[in-house]
Formats: structure tokens, sequence, C-alpha cells
């Protein structure tokens, strides 16, 4: 391998370090009309009547849409595989507002100003409705977040809207009351979870065309490409071959753009108009009509014998999906099903879930995906465990955690094929001195330094679902064109991808031309999701490099007056060892630009029947103030088994972001509403993500197994890296003054408290 495993340059770096135009808003055409919603000021209400008169006398003002302007078919904005689990719930305007922030109209205007003016001048006659807001008493409630008829559930997830269930399931193996009720040491304890903003860099926004050939063209910063389309097509009732959508660069998604949230306002617009239309959320509307993180509150119960084997694990998880389905009935099942199998010497386990609605904003996909809250219950559980039963947490997963070779329990049957869950544990406890800092230290001033640990596992790709392809030409002269439909959301996927692309035809870097996404062009890919594009998408580009060789060994034999048997191809010439004829690569190239009739081209998909997991260690030490009960982030070690390492520098970058959002997760960021369900934390200075001054050091490691099933052995990076820091700085803390904080965030005033409580 000499582009696989190396520290190569993002392929559009200069691009972003020059600032050239390459962002959505940046190239959207200047004449675009300016579109803005009208929001819901209430959380849960009927309207009554919507009067735009004096808005529509507003200079500037092309249209206002409301709900009898829509399609009254209902669809997801989930961008997922079809058929979709999440449920179809939504229209684009609809009469029953849900939350605050849902929309109640679009306006379009020539300006900004104009569109906001006209917002202020519409009149809404709203009937209130009680709302509910606690989603622990959602289920089963009389009041129904979606009473209506034409709500439906494309596949069996257990949803039923008059119950107010998005989703609920069941699984077990073995019986794990009974083998609760014989181990030594049981820990029962609920955890819960708050919504988390992915606040990326790039808010949503889109813009719309229609074409010479009246095909609605939309360019958005999304992940979901094709997904967009079919959501396009479902919710506005015209065929998917009307519809071309296009992902330019991405500053950021983190999951948030795996829902559709901007790019059918828009749409709408140009359809009514046949303008050119653009949205572009504010932050503040990002922050409270978007899709956040699930809120969970997830019931733990985990039994082990004298000598420290955990024997049983029970996971109840409770998910509130808010106002609408989207990703609520697939995160969930996340939350158990990468949480148990860390520990591969249980007897029994139970996971069972429900979703439930309400009158909150609809949450969605973040990184981590479910894996995160479920992985901070289990994990603090297990920690617990370890203090009831005076074990070092680490001998405690030493003991139990899953390892190669071995099936997993609660992975759908899937054998650990590739795990150095042993080493990285072993290396992390190394590099961070657990032996002499656990479990705590006191600094003498009044403030305690703790240690804690934890392990985590995700995936890679969807197992027996989603699907991606690539397709690759040889241009005259020689070089390629590599085509994808993965979405590059600031990952670095283009760049691995021509890496592989160039290891398998022997060529460089500057010989692959990478383009963007185009459902027009593009070949069909699920998108950048469930960290799938290193392993599944890899694999179609290595599938796909093997035809193209054999298609230019072919050709390359026929110049040459030989059997293509005879002939071998090296990355710059086809050759004959017996003659020693040969023809570039380049002369290849340009001879095939006539007389030819066989195009060098080649596009190959991949699924996987597995997804393998990546695994992680991560070890957190913090500082606890006793006086105030403030916990400031000391030092943070993670060592990431992914395989085979395809690209260091774009690993390391991913798992020091991923671990900077999981301390923000763990001790500053939180959705705040109120009585009536209006959300507090509506801008960065109520939504605290953390700087890198809110972190302390950090460190990455890698142990590197190999995944026989992925290209070059790879697995996936991206979103387990989220995952160990909330367990772990809740066990830091514990180990530090004593207390247990099982809600998150972590904060001051929580800790302050609770070491009330024990004085």
């Amino acid at each position: 391998m000499k582009k696989v495993s190396q520290a190569i340059p993002k392929v559009d770096s200069q691009a972003l370090v020059t600032g050239k135009a390459v962002y959505t808003d940046d190239i959207a055409p200047k004449d675009c009309l300016i579109v803005k919603i009208l929001r819901s000021p209430h959380a849960h209400a009927m309207i009554k009547s919507i009067d735009t008169s004096r808005a529509m006398k507003v200079p500037g003002v092309v249209c206002i849409l409301t709900y009898e302007d829509c399609p009254d078919q209902r669809f997801t904005m989930a961008g997922q595989t079809y058929p979709e689990p999440s449920p179809y719930d939504r229209l684009i305007l609809d009469r029953r507002v849900r939350f605050v922030g849902d929309a109640a109209a679009i306006v379009a205007a020539e300006t900004k100003e104009a569109a906001e003016k006209a917002l202020r001048m519409i009149k809404v006659d709203y009937e209130v409705l009680t709302p509910l807001l606690d989603f622990r008493k959602a289920k089963d409630n009389e009041i129904l977040v979606h009473p209506e008829d034409n709500w439906r559930s494309l596949c069996p997830v257990g949803a039923d809207n008059k119950r107010n269930l998005c989703a609920s399931g069941k699984e077990e193996d073995g019986d794990v009351d009974a083998v609760l009720a014989e181990c030594d040491y049981v820990v029962e304890e609920t955890y819960h979870t708050k919504a988390n903003q992915q606040a990326m860099m790039e808010t949503f926004r889109t813009y719309t065309y229609m074409d010479v050939y009246g095909r609605l063209n939309v360019v958005s910063s999304t992940q979901v490409t094709f997904h967009v389309r079919r959501i396009l097509s479902n919710a506005l009732g015209i065929p998917k071959s009307k519809i071309r959508v296009v992902k330019p660069r991405i500053g950021g998604g983190f999951g948030a753009k795996q829902s559709s949230v901007s790019e059918v306002y828009p749409a709408l617009v140009t359809l009514k108009t046949g303008r050119p239309a653009k949205i572009i959320f504010t932050r503040e509307e990002s922050q409270t009509a978007s899709s956040p993180r699930h809120e969970m509150e997830i019931k733990v119960r985990v039994g082990a014998d004298k000598d420290g084997i955990i024997r049983a694990i029970d996971v109840y998880t409770l998910s509130n999906t808010g106002a609408f389905g989207e990703h609520g009935p697939t995160t969930v099942g996340l939350s158990g099903h990468k949480s148990i199998p860390l520990y591969g010497k249980t007897d029994a386990f139970r996971f069972v879930y429900d979703v439930v609605y309400t009158n909150v904003m609809s949450a969605g996909a973040y990184r981590g995906y479910g894996a995160t809250q479920g992985i901070f219950a289990v994990e603090s559980a297990v920690n617990e465990l370890a203090l009831e039963m005076h074990m070092d947490p680490v001998a405690l997963r030493e003991k139990n955690m899953v390892k190669e070779g071995q099936v997993m329990p609660a992975y759908y049957g899937e054998t650990a094929n590739s795990c150095a869950l042993d080493r990285c544990m072993e290396h992390a406890k190394q590099l961070f001195g657990w032996d002499e800092k656990y479990p705590s230290r006191d600094m003498g001033n009044g403030k305690v330094r703790g240690v804690g640990v934890a392990m985590a596992m995700q995936g890679s790709g969807i197992s027996n679902v989603d699907t991606a392809s690539v397709a690759m030409k040889v241009n005259d002269d020689g070089f390629y064109s590599l085509m994808i439909g993965a979405s590059d959301m600031g990952t670095g996927c283009d760049t691995i991808l021509a890496q592989m692309a160039a290891d398998c035809m022997e060529c460089e870097m500057e010989d692959i031309i990478v383009s963007g996404v185009d459902t027009d062009s593009s070949p069909y890919d699920t998108g950048s999701y469930a960290s799938s594009t290193t392993y599944v998408t890899g694999m179609a580009v290595i599938k796909t490099c093997e035809k193209l060789k054999e298609k230019i060994r072919m050709k390359g034999a026929e110049y040459l007056g030989h059997n293509v048997d005879e002939v071998e191809f090296d990355g710059k010439k086809v050759w004959c060892p017996e003659d020693g004829s040969e023809i570039s690569l380049k002369d290849i190239g340009n001879q095939v630009m006539c007389r030819n009739e066989e195009a060098l081209f080649a596009s190959e998909a991949h699924f996987s029947p597995i997804s393998p997991p990546p695994f992680m260690v991560g070890m957190a030490e913090v500082e606890v103030d006793k006086e105030t009960g403030a916990v400031t982030p000391i030092d943070y070690v993670a060592v990431v088994d992914c395989g085979t390492v395809v690209n260091p520098s774009l690993a390391r970058v991913q798992t020091e972001g991923g671990l900077v959002q999981g301390i923000g997760m763990a001790l500053y960021e939180d959705v705040v509403y109120n009585e009536k369900g209006k959300n507090f934390s509506n801008s960065f200075m109520q939504y605290k993500i953390p700087t890198r001054m809110d972190t302390g050091d950090i460190r990455v490691e890698f142990e590197s197994s190999y995944e026989p099933t992925g290209p070059f052995g790879a697995k996936s990076i991206g979103e387990i890296v989220i995952n160990t820091p909330s367990p772990a700085i809740a066990a830091a803390v514990e180990n530090a003054v004593g207390v247990r904080i099982r809600e998150l965030p972590i904060t001051a005033e929580k800790v302050y408290r609770e070491m009330k409580k024990q004085s």
C-alpha cells in the first residue's frame, strides 16, 4: 500500500483554505427568492385561519403559502433506505402545529428584509391545545400528538399513533430475571440523557430552480442526496424523474443533515412560482426547528458473580422522538445493540424499548445515533458495579470484554472477526497512567482529581440494508474520474476513497479526479451516515477498480495483438512479459477516443450482510472543585480500533472532534424547555458548546485490527469516537468526590447539590 495508511491531505484542502466559493450559499444564483418560515409560537395548536392579505402588500413579496397550498399527503423527512422505518407523519404545512417553531406558513420575497417584514404581518388565529411535554407520560396519554387517520408506518416497528408510539420492541436471550437473582452483585439504576444539538458550522440551507427541461433542481447541504430526491417526490407529489439533487461542499453535518430539514420549502416555492428560491436557516432556527439527538431515559440492571463475571444485562430505553418520528424507530435500537455486546460472557440479556411522540422539536440523527445514550447508561452501570464490588473498573472490563472470535450478544448473531478492544484497554491504561491516578488524587487546594474509564463500539454501515456504488472511467491521457454518491461532509471521504482507488490502480492521487454528488450522474449511494462510507463505499471502490483494470488489460492486449491472459497492467502500462511489447495507459486513453466499441468505464455496487464494529477505550481525568462542584476536564486518552487506519491524519481529526462533542454532551450541552414548550437553548449564548479551552488535553492513539470483509482491512471511525466521554467523565466525578450524576449534562449545580446531601 502506497497511499492507504498515509497521512495524505484532503483533496479539497486548497479550495477550503483559500476561501473558494464551494458551499451552498456561495454558489446560489443572485436572483433567488428569499424563503422564510413563519413558525408557531405554540407547542400544540390548530390553525383556525391565516390572513396573509397585509403581508402580500409588502413590496417585494412574491408568494405566501399556507397549508391550503400544500399536498395533503404525509411523508417523512428521515433520510433512510426505502421503505423507511420512520413513519409518514408530516405534511409540508399542516393545520395542526406540534411544537414551538413548527412551520405555519412560507414566505418568498425578493429580499430578506421584505420576507421578514411580511412574516410580521401575517395574522394567524390559533386554537391553542394542551401540549404533551413530559415524555415519561406520553405513552397511552389522552393527548394525541398525531390523531390523524392518514398517519402510516411502512415497517413493522411497533408504531401506533393512537398510543403516541413511534416504535416499540423487545429482544431477549435467556432468563434475565433468573440469572440476576443468582448474581452476587446487582446494580439497578436509571440514566437520563438530554437532547443535544449537532451545532454544525454551516446551518441548513438549500436553493432550487427549474431547468430548461422543466425539472426541479435542488442544490443542498445534505448527507443523503439520493434520499432527498425520494423525500421531495413524496412530499410534493411529483415523480422522482422530475427532480435532480446536487450536493456541494458541506460545512458539517454530524447526522443533522440526514434529515431533509430545509429542502422542501424552497422546492415548493420554485414549483409554485417557477423562480429560483433559497432558504438559509438562521442559527436560532437550527437550534429550535431542526433534528437534535433523541432524549432518552434508560433503565439498566447488570449483575455479576463473586468472581467479577458479568452474567446478565437488562436494558429498557424510553426515547423521546418529539413532534415527528424521524429516525425514532432506528436510533433507539442502537442504545441496546451497541452497548450490551461489549460484554461477551453474559448468560442472558434483555432489551426493551418505547419511542414516544411529544410536543417538542422532533429529534433525528446525531453522531453515535442512539449508541451514545445506551453506552452512557450501560458503561455507567458497569462502573457503579465495579465500585460496589470494590474492584478496579479496568480489571472488571478486562475480565468481561468481548474478544476477537466471539459471537457478540445482542448484535444480530455476528462474530467479532476483528477486535482489538483488549489491546486498546492495555494501551490506554499505559498511556494514561491509570494505575498511578486511580481512583483519585487530592490536590491540596480544595480540588480533587478523579479518573474514569469506558468502552464503546459502533458499526460499519447498516447490515443487509444500505448499498453503495461508485463509477470510474479512463479519460484521454490516462487519468481517471472517480464518481461517488456518498456525501463528503468534512470527514474526508473523497480523499480516503481516492487513496483506495490510487492503490488499487497503482497510480498517483493526482491521477484521480473525484466528483461531487449529483443524482443525475453519480452512481446510487444511500449517503453518508451509519459510519458506512469507508467500509461499504470503500469496498465498492475496490470492486470497481478491479473491473476497470481488467478492461484496461483487455484493451491493451487488443492494441498489442495479444490475448488478455498474456499481458500485465502495472498502473502505467499494459505489457507482455514474453516479448517485452508495451503500450502506456496514456496511449490507451487516447486511442479509445476513436474506433472503439468498449468504453473504459466500470461501476460496481456493494452491501454487507454484516456490520463489523470498531471498538474504543476512553479514559478521563477531571478536576472537581469541592466548594463549587465545578468540573474541569484535565486529560482524555482515547485508543481506537478502526481496523486498518486508511488516513492517520483524518482518523485523528475525526477522533479528536468526536471526543470534544462527547465532552460537550457530558458537561455543557443541554436543550432546555419551559413549561409551555418554548426552547430556551436558541443560541450559542444559551446552548454551551465547548471550545478548545474547555476540553483539557486530548490524546489519541490507534490499535489496528484487520477486518477481513473491509477494504484493506478497514472499519469505520466516524461515530464511535463520541461515545466514551460521558460515562468516563461521570465515573471520574464519582471517584473524585463520591457523587454519581446520572443525568447529563454533569453541571456544577448538580454536583454541588449531591455533595451537600452527603455532608
